[in-house]
């Protein structure tokens, strides 16, 4: 599987709006979280708690990062990619679609706030 296959397949769980995930993230306590810099995207694919959180804020993390991997399990099966793939594939894009004043994981492994500019990625991310 290339490369452009997968970013293709992992383009498509994004804009599909990544399963159940989507109606977990509708939630408002998760916006509320991401709004003020609690969670962020990491290049993993899956959401990430800024700091130490409280059991509430790590509860709701949990439950969209299950409904993430079960979207990225069951896209994989279908494409004959590895979850792995999928998963950072998907991480790529959604670190690249944060709007500024979000957070997301550098790199580096820091966690950023975005700027007006562009979010900083793994170099592997196309």
């Amino acid at each position: 599987m290339t490369r452009k296959h997968i970013m293709t397949i992992a383009a498509a769980v994004v804009l599909a709006g990544v399963s159940g995930a989507a109606l977990a993230q509708r939630d408002p306590a998760y916006a509320a979280a991401r709004a003020a810099g609690q969670v962020g995207e990491q290049p993993d694919g899956y959401l990430g708690v800024v700091g130490a959180g409280n059991a509430d804020l790590r509860a709701l993390v949990s439950n969209i990062n299950i409904q993430r991997k079960a979207a990225y399990t069951q896209k994989a099966q279908a494409s004959g990619a590895t979850v792995e793939q999928l998963a950072f594939t998907s991480g790529c894009n959604l670190i690249a679609q944060t709007k500024p004043g979000e957070k997301y994981k550098a790199p580096s492994g820091a966690w950023e706030t975005r700027g007006s500019g562009p979010a900083e990625r793994d170099s592997r991310c196309v």
